[in-house]
């Protein structure tokens, strides 16, 4: 999520501060499926192509001829085999299936990659993603320069980058008309560059800008805080502790909950975000507290009744009544069935034609069908159902 973005969620958050959530708060990261069609090779191969392909890529293969489909897949192989012996085990099978599902992660990562690459040097130092991300937007936004962005400072930045546009046009006028360059644009500068040239425009009216009053900063968001917590974060993702984040670091800096090294601070995180009363644990109600808003109504709705005894008989496993790191580990971040590896060993036992437990190049172009779609293999699926209807 971009800045403007995140300041965007901030500012309906505390605009509907009161408001009661309508869905429930899933913390939980779940591996996501591997796709949303059944897996069915007796009656197609198409859960096959969204696991090994992703669901977006394995639709471009369909538009191809075979012997297109056969030519990509050859020089899909020679990415998953990765030390380059020749053959594609189950582990570079299940890596490659692991980062077919998750290429938005490293879509995301090189948007954001040369937002914060200020120097361009191939590497984000943290000074470099600080200022990017704190030291520009919000030292813009905290006007007052307290340390705290409140509602009105927010309202008054979307306002403004709303008007972004005029502003714009202001900027690129300003060089125009402050003709001395000393800051200013006196009634003579601008009467001189308007009427004294053929470029005049007499109907140009002038522009006023106004911003809101501050409201009381004791309902501000401090943005410190949210830096020290990015700062500490990053750290952790920046494995040879040198402050510079590779491109590798920098993805797990955005998205910890995907590398092992930092569950630890995504476990840190979320109990810090649920647990109000300091004490390091979170309890029933901070538990419930985090879901859902009472706002006055005594009866709960039945999926909170279902989470407390969720807490009491699964969450809290030592029953002393809250939840220490350990467990609130096991809450958000449980241990999946491996989908990736189920679908790499399912791959390999239906290509693997001299038993070996591992493919060749060959031995995957042979049954290439199996791994991705093409021209041939959507004409027939289309005659199989039209032969079904």
């Amino acid at each position: 999520m971009t800045i403007p973005q995140l300041l965007l969620c901030l500012s309906l958050s505390m605009l509907c501060i009161s408001s009661k959530p309508t869905e429930k708060k899933d913390r939980v990261h779940h591996d996501p499926q591997l796709s949303d069609k059944v897996h069915d090779d007796a009656q197609n191969f198409d859960y096959d192509h969204d696991a090994f392909l992703g669901a977006d890529e394995a639709k471009t293969f369909d538009q191809l001829t075979p012997e297109e489909s056969k030519e990509r897949l050859g020089k899909i192989v020679s990415k998953i085999d990765e030390d380059k012996d020749g053959f594609v085990t189950v582990e570079e099978l299940k890596d490659w299936i692991k980062f077919a599902q998750k290429r938005w992660i490293y879509e995301d990562v090189e948007r954001q990659w040369k937002g914060h690459d200020l120097n361009e040097d191939g590497l984000i130092s943290w000074e470099e993603y600080k200022n990017a991300t704190y030291g520009y937007i919000l030292d813009k936004i905290d006007t007052d320069k307290d340390g705290f962005v409140t509602e009105g400072e927010l309202k008054a930045w979307i306002k403004k980058a709303q008007k972004k546009y005029v502003y714009d046009s202001v900027e690129r006028q300003w060089q125009e008309f402050d003709m001395n360059q000393d800051g200013f644009i006196s009634w003579d500068e601008y009467r001189n560059v308007t009427y004294g040239t053929y470029l005049a425009d007499p109907g140009r009216p002038p522009l006023l800008f106004s911003f809101p009053d501050d409201p009381d900063p004791d309902d501000g968001f401090n943005y410190k805080q949210m830096m020290v917590r990015d700062e500490r974060r990053f750290k952790m993702a920046d494995k040879d502790g040198d402050l510079t984040a590779t491109k590798e670091e920098f993805t797990a800096f955005l998205h910890p909950e995907e590398y092992d090294y930092m569950k630890d601070i995504v476990v840190q995180e979320t109990m810090e975000d649920i647990d109000k009363n300091g004490d390091g644990f979170i309890d029933l109600e901070e538990y419930i507290g985090d879901m859902y808003s009472h706002d006055g109504d005594a009866d709960e709705p039945e999926w909170v009744k279902t989470e407390r005894e969720q807490f009491v008989e699964f969450r809290d496993k030592n029953r002393d009544g809250k939840m220490d790191k350990e467990e609130t580990k096991d809450w958000i971040l449980p241990s999946d069935y491996d989908h990736a590896e189920a679908e790499a060993r399912h791959l390999v036992y239906e290509s693997d034609q001299n038993k070996d437990g591992k493919l060749t190049k060959e031995e995957i172009v042979e049954k290439y069908d199996l791994f991705v779609g093409s021209q041939a293999t959507d004409f027939g699926e289309a005659l199989v159902r039209h032969d079904e209807f």
